[in-house]
């Protein structure tokens, strides 16, 4: 009876505290648990080994030193397959080539389930671009596949130049600058430009805007914001303005362009014209245009970086890019920036202007030439994805159990696979560190490069990302000298390495380099 009165004691003054109290407390028995219940987990004799120590010292070298962690649970367990704690979630971590063929193949892991756990950059508003149904995540493949296809590709090339063109002319005729800065804005540019609409991609006040508000999604990315989305940190109140901010201004321009009459030719107008609910087409866009700008931009910025610091290979793109110039009988009279092109994406009100500029020049080679003749830039392109993307590739076991290396995975577990397990082998790539496009390709073992994903799950914008990444390396190396000089300004040495622990952008410490570059030509 005592004991009953003094829970009931209890219970009286938790109720009567004010909110702050309440939630404190709530919290701390919450971690309370979680700290008794984790002291008491135990191995089936096929499940995978735990990490030595407490699963709440896992979180934060998880969420803040991915790659250092995940390094350290092989060694610690001495194993290939190892699992640890999220509060009460299982993560189990794979490696090897068994591991990694199960992993992009088997049926019962799926990509959106492991991402919304494991990320959390992605601006969640329910029912558009979280908690979907599986139709609408269908139906929203299926229109990104649309806007890659040759037809609308093709004439989107001419604008994706423009784009580049003008923010290149912003750069002046030399200085120096952080191409985690510069370039990524440029390949942010270009993905509104792709996969939203004139109304935005027109506006740069507006682009910049938006660029920010994601870079906050970014920033805001914490442990607690992923774990513990209900609990009001400052990062999660920040990340819930940025989300309703992006809403407005995706809204805001798909209510603009429906009450002007004015058809328009581009991504938006597409998805309007399909029938697609506002639901979908808002989700298209906030979600697409973080996922591709995030990881084109990491690779474009990487990409100018090591041409920069390689001569020999920045000689060879402008080679070849020259080359193509060559191919092409060019004349202003013949580009399809002359007028408004028949395009089934762009009108008149944003068509580039003609010029017998770099941009327009380029803007002659057919989308078959940039995709099946530039072995190139394909080589720089895939060595930078393979050594300077830090991904770590994420799914949920829907069911059934499955076996990994011997170990059980069970439903309902969450399970990732670190890039650099392939990408970063000494057995498949000698001195996987260096930046050498010249490597053989990796095809005498199964899943050898992972680029781009692979098996059942392909990232679905790779075509746009590639033509994308060729653009702007094709207007820089010919309209700039540039070259990786350290913080005094002297050439770099050595060159910058990409810090996988960074799992956003692989860079290296802010102020550590610069790219310096002056202009070669008068006119982009």
């Amino acid at each position: 009876m005592p004991y009953t009165v003094g829970l009931q004691a209890a219970a009286n003054a938790f109720l009567s505290a004010g909110f702050s109290t309440q939630f404190t407390i709530a919290v701390m028995v919450f971690l309370v648990i979680v700290f008794i219940t984790s002291s008491l987990e135990k191995e089936g004799v096929d499940a995978p080994k735990f990490l030595p120590g407490l699963s709440l010292f896992h979180i934060i070298p998880f969420f803040r030193r991915r790659h250092d962690f995940l390094n350290w649970g092989f060694h610690a367990t001495g194993q290939n397959v190892f699992q640890f704690k999220l509060l009460r979630n299982t993560v189990v971590v794979v490696s090897g080539e068994n591991a990694r063929q199960i992993f992009f193949t088997a049926k019962g892991l799926d990509l959106t389930e492991g991402f919304k756990i494991l990320s959390g950059a992605i601006p969640m508003v329910k029912g558009v671009t979280s908690d979907l149904q599986t139709r609408r995540i269908a139906l929203i493949h299926k229109r990104l596949a649309n806007v890659q296809r040759n037809a609308p590709l093709s004439s989107l090339i001419p604008y994706l130049l423009n784009d580049i063109q003008k923010m290149m002319e912003g750069w002046g005729q030399s200085g120096k600058f952080d191409p985690f800065d510069k370039v990524y804005e440029v390949l942010f540019q270009l993905t509104i430009r792709s996969l939203s609409c004139v109304e935005i991609s027109d506006d740069p006040a507006l682009v910049a805007r938006l660029k920010v508000l994601y870079d906050t999604l970014d920033t805001g990315t914490t442990p607690a914001t992923v774990l513990l989305p209900w609990l009001p940190t400052p990062a999660m109140i920040k990340k819930l303005w940025a989300t309703k901010e992006i809403y407005e201004i995706v809204i805001k321009a798909i209510n603009a362009r429906e009450s002007s009459g004015i058809s328009r030719n581009d991504t938006l107008q597409m998805l309007l014209d399909s029938g697609d609910e506002k639901l979908v087409v808002v989700g298209f866009i906030m979600g697409l245009l973080i996922a591709g700008a995030r990881a084109t931009g990491t690779t474009a910025s990487w990409l100018m970086t090591y041409l920069g610091g390689h001569p020999e290979w920045r000689a060879k793109a402008v080679t070849e890019v020259e080359s193509l110039l060559e191919s092409r009988s060019y004349s202003p009279e013949c580009s399809p920036t002359k007028e408004a092109p028949a395009s089934p994406f762009y009108g008149p009100s944003s068509s580039p202007s003609s010029s017998s500029s770099f941009a327009a020049r380029l803007s002659t080679i057919p989308l078959e030439v940039w995709e099946n003749e530039t072995p190139v830039l394909d080589a720089l392109i895939r060595e930078t994805t393979r050594v300077a993307q830090p991904h770590t590739a994420m799914r949920r076991n829907l069911g059934p159990e499955l076996y990994i290396n011997n170990k059980i995975i069970p439903t309902g577990a969450y399970i990732i696979y670190p890039f650099s397990d392939v990408h970063l082998d000494p057995e498949l790539y000698p001195d996987p560190w260096k930046f050498d496009p010249g490597r053989k390709e990796v095809n005498h073992v199964p899943f050898g490069y992972v680029g781009w994903g692979s098996g059942k799950t392909i990232c679905l914008g790779t075509r746009l990302a590639k033509v994308e990444l060729k653009l702007v390396t094709a207007m820089l190396v010919l309209g700039f000298r540039h070259s990786v000089v350290d913080r005094h300004g002297e050439p770099s040495n050595p060159l910058p390495v990409p810090n996988w622990n960074d799992i956003l952008l692989c860079r290296p410490p802010a102020g550590s380099f610069q790219l310096k570059y002056e202009r070669t030509s008068a006119q982009l």
